[in-house]
């Protein structure tokens, strides 16, 4: 049996390895603690693999994996092209994927303050196919959804604005845990606390995922090859990150020590990508890593609710990237030029560069930010006078208050847990998080949560 992946798979297919024996990948789980993501084929067991990005996998009769083999290789080939030919390809290509994946289906529509679900919006304010858009704020934070409805109103797409309550995770904890299998940290799909609503909606989703990374640059300009190791371990480990997988790799008395084989593998990660243009070689590595383990795993919480299209995970959009010279890859040029050609879009605050927008977002600095910077600190010490403190992550609404403390507590000291992580190092990493630094130390907290939902599911007789 022959199994194809695409470039960027929308959804992570696990398959036996005959070959291995059923232990747990105690070097793979320390990366997750320190990143929130699993690399390449990892995953919980040495006998369970999940099928690489961009492979053609052989498996045996009895469903085991003999080999994969790559169908892709990621390169930088960028064609002699203006800008305005690049544009126009890029516009036609969004419409063409669009098309193809959505067809006659009504469609709902996630939107974001930022640009590429906005460009999403332009594309599908063309198409004949009804929309349903949505958005979400926190509880008490900043109201994203405004941002969204001028967007869909823009558009005349049907809009519903969402509120991310309090403390939603613990009503939906087992299932989200069901969902993701343990793959990814519970405070990030945030869309869970919305499942019942989604569910009411009607059509396909269509999610614009990976248009940031893919349309801007890989690297900061003028970063040398000498410099890319400490650039990846500082986008890839998390605060607090490195500290806690170094302190279960000396428990569970690994060979060596974690940051060299983190290194390594990143490097080998590296190696497999055959690109001299640094920007383009770092693209190429976070599609394979990140977009891959970290951003496809949340998407089974949309799948859940309807089915998913993804117009830039598309292969032929993939493929169009490799060709495109970086300078126009590179600060959002294209995404941007495309929004530009509807004011009405245009004109809507950018998220990223508040309160400025498509066409001003330049003057993001001082002295010109220096007025919104002011009114938007007073507001949030405001907030807090009054006793609604302003609410930035999705962890402040599931891990602070006393009914919070109680649920995380029950999970991080369970028995059954605590004799697989000891709890020396669950109370070093709690009491860094409500004594010292708690957005610094909330990663830690939280995938070990995500540890101890995974390892009730996997060791319930243990």
């Amino acid at each position: 049996m022959i199994i194809n992946t695409p470039i960027i798979p929308a959804k992570l297919q696990f398959i036996k390895k005959a070959d291995a024996e059923h232990t747990l990948h105690l070097e793979a789980i320390c990366i997750f603690m320190a990143t929130g993501f699993f690399m390449d084929e990892d995953t919980y067991w040495h006998d369970l693999v999940c099928l690489s990005p961009a492979h053609q996998h052989e498996l045996d009769e009895q469903g085991y994996l003999i080999k994969s083999t790559p169908s892709f290789q990621w390169h930088y080939t960028p064609r002699e092209i203006t800008f305005e030919t690049a544009l126009e390809e890029y516009i036609d290509l969004l419409t063409k994927i669009t098309r193809k994946q959505v067809g006659d289906s009504p469609v709902i529509l996630p939107l974001s303050g930022g640009l590429d679900s906005r460009s999403q919006a332009l594309i599908f304010k063309n198409l004949p196919n009804p929309v349903q858009s949505f958005s979400y704020a926190f509880q008490n934070g900043y109201q994203e959804h405004q941002i969204a409805k001028k967007i869909a109103t823009a558009c005349d797409f049907d809009f519903k604005a969402f509120t991310i309550p309090k403390g939603y995770l613990w009503g939906s904890i087992n299932e989200l845990s069901k969902l993701i299998n343990g793959y990814s940290e519970f405070t990030h799909p945030r869309q869970m606390a919305v499942l019942p609503e989604l569910k009411q909606m009607e059509g396909v989703f269509s999610l614009g995922h990976w248009g940031d990374v893919l349309f801007d640059r890989g690297v900061p300009e003028g970063l040398k090859n000498s410099e890319v190791i400490p650039f990846l371990l500082k986008k890839m480990v998390k605060p607090k990150g490195m500290e806690l997988a170094e302190k279960l790799w000396q428990y569970w008395e690994l060979e060596g020590d974690f940051k060299s084989y983190l290194i390594a593998r990143i490097e080998t990660g590296l190696d497999k990508i055959k690109i001299a243009e640094l920007s383009a070689k770092i693209r190429a590595f976070k599609t394979s890593q990140w977009a891959h383990r970290w951003t496809t795993t949340n998407l089974c919480v949309f799948e859940a609710a309807h089915p998913i299209t993804m117009p830039y995970y598309d292969d032929e959009m993939c493929e169009f990237i490799c060709t495109i010279p970086e300078a126009y890859l590179s600060d959002r040029r294209l995404q941007i030029a495309h929004l530009k050609q509807d004011k009405a879009l245009s004109n809507i605050t950018w998220q990223e560069n508040k309160p400025f927008n498509l066409n001003n977002f330049q003057y993001n600095r001082s002295p010109y930010n220096i007025p919104y910077r002011v009114f938007n600190k007073l507001k949030r010490v405001g907030q807090g006078l009054i006793g609604k403190p302003y609410i930035q992550r999705n962890w402040e609404l599931q891990f602070v208050g006393n009914e919070n403390v109680k649920q995380l507590e029950s999970h991080l000291f369970e028995d059954k847990f605590n004799h697989w992580i000891p709890q020396t190092i669950i109370k070093e990493v709690y009491q860094d998080f409500n004594h010292g630094d708690a957005v610094a130390s909330s990663h830690a907290v939280s995938v070990l949560l995500t540890l101890s939902l995974w390892h009730q599911q996997n060791f319930k007789n243990s």
